[in-house]
């Protein structure tokens, strides 16, 4: 017999730490390799921890709700046949990114102001933590720790940004550090505490993990990225008519619907090779172009809003994008969607008028630079060529983008392009396949 540890694998890159939502086991259960163990939460996504060994469960040493970073010991098995294989075998350990001192920060991230623990102790701190402190004014050495070792989490600085009783410096420490700081410093408007009265019939429902994550995500890319929008119709006539053409025959044929929608990611993707800026995300000291075009698109459950990606979207016909849409929608609703189905993304299309919707302003999908909203075709009369009015099939594009990274002029010609595409979808000059 042999004692070993279950670590918390990364699940997904650039993914620091991870939540366990819910233990599947408990100790004295006996469970086979690769076994569910628990469901983590990460920023990301959802997904369960496999076991690395046959054997029995020892100790959680991780209780559920706790946030725990990559390669933290999450519980230890008792392993049959005196097993001496580690779990990196199977979830190597990751180069620990809260390995990372203030003096180290402070070469990287020309905001930070300096952290000085009490005693002269050095602290480490993972990325996400330095960057919420900073975000919201949170002196950390006024913080005390619930993970190991006393380590202070994300969690930990998200509770107290909800309870709206900041930690700060004395105004001797604050002037101090006011002296250091670069102008990019400042920190963020602070939370106001959140007291909402219930009444009797009110129903409270509880955040879960993944509400929790979305909620992160959306805070940060509204604080980070400066956001603009814009907005252009487009008649897509003569598209409806090509597609309500074939749908049937296609359906029949291939097992699957050709949406609206693939269309429109078709147009982003070809107009995206044509603008490359539009590709782009924000570095904090440059902006990085990306090679590759990886459509994210968003997909809704009743309780969660995931946002799967197409690979290569410039490089599939409308066909492959329909298939791909199809049955990543299905994973998404069926809980079978993978963690690497939602990385990589570099520009998202959002498909807003299957709600109805006719005109929305989204928000962008940090990193990215911009998100494109496709709204729902509706008849609207138009006036023609020759001042004759007829009734056409019109959408709106509205696009978010990220103002650091973006300006108007690109973005109207991005969507101009888009436009001419679309308008120019006909039987005659486009195939599906």
């Amino acid at each position: 017999m042999a004692i070993e540890q279950i670590k918390m694998p990364q699940l997904g890159e650039s993914v620091t730490e991870g939540t366990i939502e819910k233990w599947l086991v408990k100790p004295g259960d006996h469970v086979n390799k690769y076994d569910p163990l628990a469901e983590v939460n990460t920023d990301k996504v959802t997904a369960e921890v496999p076991s690395s060994f046959t054997g029995i469960i020892k100790e959680l040493l991780a209780k559920e709700g706790d946030t725990l970073a990559v390669g933290e010991i999450v519980c230890t098995i008792e392993t049959e046949g005196g097993a001496t294989e580690t779990v990196e075998k199977v979830a190597p350990e990751q180069p620990k990114a809260e390995a990372v001192t203030p003096a180290e920060v402070k070469k990287e991230v020309t905001s930070a102001a300096p952290i000085e623990r009490e005693k002269g102790a050095k602290a480490r701190f993972s990325p996400a933590v330095l960057k919420i402190s900073q975000e919201h004014g949170i002196d950390l050495s006024l913080v005390t720790g619930t993970g190991n070792e006393g380590r202070i989490t994300r969690k930990d600085l998200l509770k107290i940004i909800e309870s709206g009783e900041i930690p700060v410096a004395a105004p001797a420490q604050q002037a101090v550090e006011q002296t250091t700081a670069t102008p990019q410093a400042t920190a963020a408007p602070k939370a106001a505490p959140v007291n909402v009265p219930v009444a009797v019939g009110d129903i409270e429902i509880p955040i879960t993990g993944i509400r929790k994550a979305i909620a992160t995500n959306m805070l940060r890319s509204k604080h980070e990225a400066p956001h603009a929008w814009t907005m252009i119709e487009v008649d897509v006539t003569s598209l409806v008519q090509y597609r309500d053409s074939i749908k049937n025959e296609f359906k029949q044929k291939e097992g699957f619907n050709v949406t609206y929608f693939a269309f429109f990611v078709k147009a982003v993707s070809q107009a995206l090779k044509e603008f490359p800026m539009m590709n782009s995300m924000w570095a904090g000291d440059k902006i990085v172009q990306k090679k590759d075009i990886n459509i994210s698109i968003a997909v809704a459950t009743d309780d969660a809003l995931f946002v799967p990606v197409i690979k290569n979207a410039d490089e599939k016909t409308i066909k492959g994008i329909a298939r791909e849409v199809n049955e990543l929608a299905a994973k998404v609703r069926s809980g079978k969607l993978k963690s690497d189905e939602m990385q990589g993304g570099t520009f998202t299309v959002n498909n807003t008028g299957s709600f109805g919707s006719v005109q929305s302003m989204g928000i962008i999908n940090y990193p990215q630079a911009a998100i494109l909203q496709v709204e729902s075709i509706v008849k609207r009369p138009v006036i023609m060529d020759g001042g004759m009015i007829a009734a056409r099939d019109m959408v709106n594009l509205c696009l978010s983008l990220d103002h650091r990274v973006l300006d108007g002029l690109v973005c109207g010609r991005f969507l101009a392009r888009v436009k001419e595409i679309l308008e120019n979808i006909t039987k005659e000059n486009t195939s599906v396949y």
